[in-house]
């Protein structure tokens, strides 16, 4: 990350890495929706969230993609990831 090692870089909530990302333990595949991401972009499981989940942090990608569409941070992240 940039800055000092303890910034924390803050959800902004857009749920593209609840769609780009394929979470088996919970069937989801990669590119579709997760089931539990709510209207408000929350997850809607978090206390309970899998591993997967528990393990993704907002980075710098997030506030770079902020001004693109969900189509297009979507496609990006799958992209960057290789999923």
């Amino acid at each position: 990350m940039c800055g000092k090692p303890d910034n924390k870089i803050e959800c902004t909530m857009c749920g593209a890495c609840c769609i780009a990302f394929d979470i088996s333990v919970l069937g989801k595949k990669a590119g579709e929706p997760c089931a539990h991401l709510t209207a408000g972009r929350q997850c809607g499981i978090y206390e309970n969230r899998p591993w997967g989940c528990k393990g993704y942090r907002p980075d710098e990608l997030c506030i770079l993609f902020s001004s693109l569409s969900e189509e297009d941070r979507v496609r990006l992240l799958r992209k960057i990831y290789g999923v």
